[in-house]
């Protein structure tokens, strides 16, 4: 009893210790889920993890002889805090080549994943009670980054019935004139959506008549099947450009998510504060993977060809499997390499022993009675669903799912 009480004393004291901020942040459910997914593995159990937000490609071979190659000789020290400036000049010219967009180098920056782009945005331009308007479903870590920064996130609610598309009505309505930014990601994680080059004029015209700033998260720019195009809103809206951040970076497109490169193209007076506050926190990004990152982009491109073609075969079998599940329904994605099913006619039943009532329950009792990871839509801002990656081998998307369904089928 007195070892509890003094357990309890201690975590209150760090409670006490810790920040508001600190107290208000959420653990990020995907790495959760694959971290505990890990540690059952390290105990010898065969759990099939569908969390996993990294494609499960090795990254190019001529990437890695790049990184390998610049590491010996010796480019391992500090970089400009903006990023090397031979690499913002590559990324200039990618966007020109692929968007139309023409940026200076000093209109870039490049940080440590595109995750740490945002966080700058967000510590550049928010201040305490400034609202981001968010489209729901979204990227776990919009919200907390949102809030990181002393800002407040504003949801825009959407379902499958939309293909969880936001409309532009919906969008100006959730403006207010505490409204500082809109987030748009597309390709999207976790629905896969993408948005037609004529939604985002649609949606363009209507912030066109604002002063908020546009963020596109365009991290999977390069994952799409069924000869999908992705724009890009500041190319589509060009009165937008001014104020528009273009996020994207090498994690996904060339399976490089260890190496830790993002980048920001934007406001070129945004853009300097965003690398003054990197210059006090990272200092600037590994230089060897800056150097990698130049062959990627300017590299040979089949890899990621060859790469997107099997991340198509995987989603069109998975959604397959899920339809014909009992309970469950699921949309095509048209890019990124997630589905995020409806499984919230599986509520009221038991699972396990267990009675399910909600995402979080559900993926619980899956790791619990079946050893499979998947993440909660909860996190996500839509607990109706659950999110399943397909970037892992279709043999082990095969045991997955059929560990699901014949779990499930038990549900009582």
């Amino acid at each position: 009893m007195e070892e509890c009480c003094r357990f309890g004393l201690a975590e209150r004291r760090v409670q006490a210790r810790l920040s508001t901020r600190a107290k208000m942040i959420e653990e990020s459910p995907t790495l959760a889920v694959t971290a505990k997914a890990a540690a059952l593995k390290k105990q010898g159990i065969d759990v099939i993890g569908f969390g996993a937000g990294e494609p499960d490609f090795d990254t190019p071979g001529n990437i890695k002889e790049s990184g390998i190659e610049a590491i010996r000789k010796g480019f391992t020290k500090y970089t400009a805090a903006a990023g090397m400036p031979e690499l913002r000049q590559v990324i200039a010219e990618k966007l020109e080549r692929d968007h139309g967009l023409v940026y200076s180098p000093n209109d870039i920056l490049v940080s440590c994943g595109a995750k740490h782009c945002l966080h700058n945005i967000f510590q550049a331009i928010c201040d305490p009670g400034d609202e981001v308007v968010i489209l729901s479903p979204y990227w776990v870590s919009y919200s907390e980054a949102v809030r990181l920064a002393g800002g407040v996130p504003v949801l825009v609610e959407t379902s499958m019935e939309s293909e969880f598309k936001a409309r532009p009505d919906q969008i100006a309505d959730a403006i207010t004139p505490k409204t500082k930014a809109v987030i748009i990601n597309s390709p999207c994680n976790p629905t896969g959506t993408v948005y037609t080059r004529d939604e985002l004029k649609s949606i363009g015209e209507v912030l066109l008549n604002t002063e908020v700033y546009v963020i596109s998260d365009e991290i999977y720019e390069r994952v799409v099947y069924d000869g999908i195009e992705t724009v890009s809103i500041a190319a589509v809206v060009p009165g937008l450009k001014d104020r528009t951040f273009v996020v994207n970076g090498v994690s996904k497109t060339y399976a490089m998510t260890g190496w830790r490169i993002g980048y920001v193209a934007g406001p070129s007076e945004e853009i300097k504060a965003m690398a003054s506050i990197q210059s006090h926190t990272v200092s600037a990004p590994a230089h060897f993977a800056q150097i990698a990152a130049i062959d990627a982009l300017n590299g040979d491109q089949s890899s990621v060809d060859a790469m997107v073609k099997e991340f198509s075969r995987r989603r069109d079998y998975m959604v397959q499997r899920l339809n014909a599940i009992d309970g469950i329904e699921c949309t095509t994605p048209k890019g990124a390499f997630y589905v995020f099913p409806k499984v919230s006619r599986l509520y009221g039943r038991s699972l396990g022993g267990v009675k399910v009532t909600n995402s979080l329950e559900l993926c619980s009792q899956l790791l619990e009675t079946a050893r499979v990871a998947v993440v909660p839509g909860s996190g996500f801002g839509a607990d109706e669903h659950v999110r399943l990656s397909y970037a892992m081998s279709i043999e082990a998307i095969e045991r997955g799912l059929d560990r699901i369904e014949k779990a499930l089928s038990e549900m009582e």
